[in-house]
């Protein structure tokens, strides 16, 4: 039995009340992270940036918020999710509040490298809420926890009515207020995890470097990346896309553009609860299958040329892409705890990592790609091969262990 299983006695309400708090903080983390969805616009006009351009700059802070979620899972099992999760808060808010004072293309990439520690908070959530719940609620607890990702939503929303009122500086320093506020209340209304509190009573000491790494040696851990690689990655840089695309293809002005895209961003949160559900009752892998399947469709559809599809048929199709990769971010994580209990952090931040990366890569290739075919939809073609390639991996991988018999958690199947 891990250790995560023989937790100390917990108050009733304990469990719950660290998930929802997790919850609103990595909320206003994701709203912090993405906020170059929208401020980034304006600082494009200002600056005379190309595409490539602008999309290094939305992916400067996905960048960040990826290479630390492991660094910031192993520590979260070193020295608590509580301490951790504070400090990341409170690092992330004076680096946005900081990016008020920047003039320069070259300083608003080093700003964004440390608005995007704001991101790095995922792991550290999965690592410190894991904890709380028994196997079989897992996936229900951490796709409820995952759903911050509606931040972005929050973020497209408010920040074009802020921007217009008082500059796109005055959404900087809200954003980084709010954060460092929830940083406060996170650190007086919660507690340590159950599986730190354990360790520390017990005096057990921390896993090696060496030991914390050796599940990254398993080529189904980097499997399990390549599908957050496109359902979280793709979803984050779909979210920071998305509103230059509305302007770029179909004439939007910003305002608009930012609330649909806020739209297209609820239903790729909010719904990540429900997949952790569906995780948990049909099994992570029936709904990695049906994520991959439909989202091949989508992508396929979207690949065709942007002016053969009106603005309905693309809001409606990228809803459904957006809702199907909610329940595949939920399913990817369910996996996890189930077969890595003692590896979350790690594990998790690789993964986290891998999702993340994708954040900011993906930005850029759109980008470059329109830069250099000037297609607007070959951000949707880049997405399909991803997609493609994780169902034919996903599929002989499952046809391989079923022809070698090799057991699977009950949880994950």
């Amino acid at each position: 039995m891990s250790v995560i299983e023989k937790v100390p006695p917990m108050s009733a309400g304990e469990p719950a009340k660290a998930l929802w708090i997790s919850t609103v903080a990595f909320t206003l983390c994701f709203a912090v992270w993405t906020i170059f969805a929208i401020i980034g616009i304006r600082i494009k006009q200002e600056l005379n940036l190309n595409e490539a351009e602008f999309g290094l700059l939305v992916g400067t802070p996905v960048l960040t918020g990826s290479l630390v979620r492991i660094v910031l899972g192993i520590w979260t099992g070193r020295y608590g999710g509580r301490l951790v999760y504070t400090l990341t808060m409170l690092a992330a808010a004076v680096a946005t509040f900081l990016l008020s004072y920047a003039h320069t293309y070259t300083q608003m990439l080093i700003a964004g490298l440390g608005v995007g520690l704001a991101g790095g908070s995922f792991a550290v959530g999965v690592a410190y809420v894991s904890p709380f719940f028994p196997a079989e609620k897992q996936g229900t607890a951490l796709g409820i926890f995952g759903a911050g990702n509606v931040g972005a939503a929050v973020t497209k929303f408010a920040a074009p009515f802020v921007l217009l009122a008082w500059g796109w500086q005055a959404v900087a320093e809200i954003w980084a207020v709010c954060l460092a506020l929830m940083a406060i209340v996170f650190w007086f209304t919660t507690t340590d995890d159950p599986a730190f509190r354990l360790r520390r009573e017990r005096g057990v000491a921390s896993k090696s470097l060496a030991q914390e790494f050796a599940p990254l040696q398993n080529i189904q851990v980097w499997r399990f990346s390549l599908y957050y690689f496109f359902a979280f990655g793709g979803f984050v840089a779909l979210s920071l896309w998305l509103p230059r695309y509305l302007v770029g293809v179909y004439g939007f002005n910003l305002e608009t553009a930012g609330m649909v895209a806020a739209a297209y961003s609820i239903p790729g949160s909010i719904f990540r609860a429900f997949g952790g559900v569906l995780s948990d009752k049909k099994g992570a892998r029936s709904v990695m299958y049906a994520m991959l399947a439909v989202s091949a469709v989508a992508t396929l559809i979207l690949s065709l040329p942007a002016t053969t599809i009106t603005p309905v048929i693309f809001i409606v199709v990228i809803f459904v892409l957006g809702f199907f990769m909610s329940l595949g971010k939920a399913a990817v994580f369910k996996h996890i705890p189930a077969y890595y209990p003692e590896s979350v952090g790690a594990v998790g931040g690789i993964v986290g990592m891998m999702g993340g990366l994708g954040g900011f890569i993906l930005p850029i290739a759109f980008g470059l790609l329109k830069d250099m075919t000037g297609l607007w939809s070959s951000c949707f073609l880049l997405l399909f091969a991803i997609v493609a390639i994780s169902l034919v991996w996903m599929h002989l991988s499952v046809k391989q262990l079923s022809r070698q018999g090799h057991s699977t958690p009950v949880a994950a199947t």
